[in-house]
């Protein structure tokens, strides 16, 4: 049966199946996102999830095909979808003829065992020429042109062979990306690195701190524009938004991010600041 998505947004809309037995019980589901930005509109994402105990009776596989003949018949040529590692999700999306193209590390820092001392001496070495700021939500008109034209840093972040498309950002997708989190009720925190020469942002590290204000908050990017890069303004700003955030949300226990395994740098960044792998998953590609 397929269900209408009632949360459909300007980039992405869902389409969405659910499976039933023959007492009408839920059984599994599969929800289709597809993407309607320019740089994107050959991409979906896929996510199925069967009930444990009506698994290998070919739920799955019917909620596949409806799934990929409706990515088919909207144009789209790629399908991508994640997995654990070593999960019944991996095994199902390989025998599915899905090919492995990223391998991701998720990573937490608790925050009570935060080296504060160690964070406070990176974030009090000067880095000449360049100066922190930071904001709660919107990012202020002053930096917004900036602020949007700094998103390209992370267009040549390591994503191995997945095929992601390019996502084209300007000031009014930045603006509709803080509305988003804010109508959540959750809390969008940016760190920014300013070229003191020109006032323009060099990079960014953004996290989503959640409504209550407590538990554990989510990184959503980290960027440095390839001219500033080498500086060690990623972890000066990481290290800058651990301080406040931990100052700020008391009730805050732990940040965790992802990072592509071939993504050295940032790998590198997290450790020093003392992020703990957690687990480990896969994407996933299917071409149409």
């Amino acid at each position: 049966m397929q269900l209408t998505d009632p949360h459909a947004t300007a980039g992405t809309r869902r389409l969405v199946w659910l499976a039933r037995d023959a007492e009408t019980n839920p059984v599994g589901s599969a929800f289709l996102r597809l993407f309607d930005r320019n740089g994107q509109r050959h991409l979906a994402e896929l996510e199925i999830r069967v009930h444990p105990a009506e698994r290998r009776a070919g739920v799955g596989s019917r909620l596949l095909a409806a799934a990929v003949e409706a990515a088919r018949a909207d144009g789209r040529r790629c399908v991508l979808a994640a997995a654990d590692g070593d999960s019944p999700g991996e095994h199902f999306l390989e025998a599915a003829r899905f090919q492995r193209v990223l391998r991701l590390t998720y990573a937490r820092l608790a925050l009570a065992d935060a080296d504060l001392a160690a964070l406070q001496v990176t974030v009090g070495r000067p880095r000449p020429g360049y100066r922190l700021v930071e904001w709660d939500g919107t990012v202020p008109d002053a930096l917004a042109v900036s602020f949007a034209a700094s998103r390209t840093a992370m267009d040549d972040m390591p994503m191995d062979d997945v095929d992601q498309g390019r996502v084209e950002w300007d000031v009014a997708r930045v603006r509709a990306v803080a509305a988003t989190v804010a109508r959540r009720g959750d809390l969008l925190h940016t760190v920014a690195a300013i070229d003191e020469r020109d006032g323009s942002v060099a990079g960014f590290t953004e996290v989503v701190v959640p409504g209550a204000r407590e538990g554990d908050a989510q990184h959503y990017g980290t960027g440095v524009l390839p001219k500033h890069r080498r500086r060690g303004l990623a972890r000066w700003m990481k290290a800058d938004q651990i301080l406040r955030l931990r100052d700020r949300h008391p009730r805050l226990t732990g940040l965790v991010t992802d990072t592509a395994d071939s993504n050295t740098p940032m790998r590198t960044i997290n450790d020093a600041l003392g992020y703990v792998a957690t687990h480990r998953s896969c994407e996933y590609q299917l071409n149409l």
